[in-house]
């Protein structure tokens, strides 16, 4: 089955929207820790972000968020904090990581940590349309469980269509590591985008577009996040090599 991702960013409200996108159908929940320079971000996040930092939402505050995700959501349940570098310098490395640890998470996305630099996080790690493939087998060779293909060069935000850079770049992702889960982010917003992305991949990573319905409460993202998974869903299994 197609694995659905469900960004959202910490608040305190945070906790009981996860859970209702579990309950839509997500699979795996990101939990952005805010920023105040989130390059990677569009508008929507960006904003979401800003009002987060506003009430207060700093690491700590980001990680009992984390911890009370956790158990609304079960032992069972992925959860993926999505942050940037410069708050893990602040808090410091191998802390964060303990600490994350401990409160629930699974894994992480550091957006802009060069895979190279402090292999103590273990993390998944993102390609783009512009990665050479000796960064892409680099990627491939030290991502946490599967790799985050981003679909454009941009910013995260819905789009009108589905990048057609994709195709290509999970052509040579496949071609370098064939048996890695792929997962594609960015642009992506409705459940025939989510679709169109799951033709070619293992999982539909949507962030923007939850955030906006994440505003209009629990049972707006619950409804939103079952229409991507439908979605998904819908589209045929690949036929099993004989």
């Amino acid at each position: 089955m197609k694995k659905l991702v469900v960004y959202l960013v910490c608040e305190p409200e945070t906790p009981e929207l996860a859970a209702a996108a579990v309950a839509g159908g997500a699979d795996i929940v990101e939990l952005g820790i805010p920023f105040s320079d989130p390059l990677a971000e569009g508008p929507v996040i960006r904003q979401a972000s800003e009002r987060a930092l506003g009430r207060g939402m700093r690491t700590k505050e980001c990680l009992e968020c984390i911890r009370q995700t956790r158990e609304l959501v079960g032992p069972d349940v992925p959860l993926v904090p999505m942050t940037y570098a410069a708050i893990l310098e602040a808090y410091g490395y191998e802390r964060y990581e303990a600490d994350a640890r401990a409160a629930g998470a699974t894994s992480h996305i550091i957006v802009d940590l060069p895979v190279e630099e402090h292999r103590e996080v273990r993390r998944i790690q993102l390609v783009a349309p512009t990665s050479t493939d000796e960064r892409i087998r680099l990627a491939t060779e030290h991502t946490d469980g599967w790799l985050y293909v981003v679909t454009l060069t941009g910013t995260t935000g819905a789009r009108d269509t589905v990048s057609g850079r994709l195709g290509p770049l999970v052509e040579r992702v496949r071609a370098l590591a064939p048996g890695l889960p792929l997962y594609a982010g960015f642009g992506i917003a409705t459940p025939e985008q989510a679709a169109q992305a799951a033709e070619l991949v293992d999982g539909v990573v949507v962030g923007s577009r939850a955030v906006q319905v994440a505003e209009q409460g629990p049972d707006a993202l619950r409804e939103y996040v079952a229409s991507l998974r439908a979605g998904i869903d819908a589209v045929p299994a690949a036929p099993v090599p004989t």
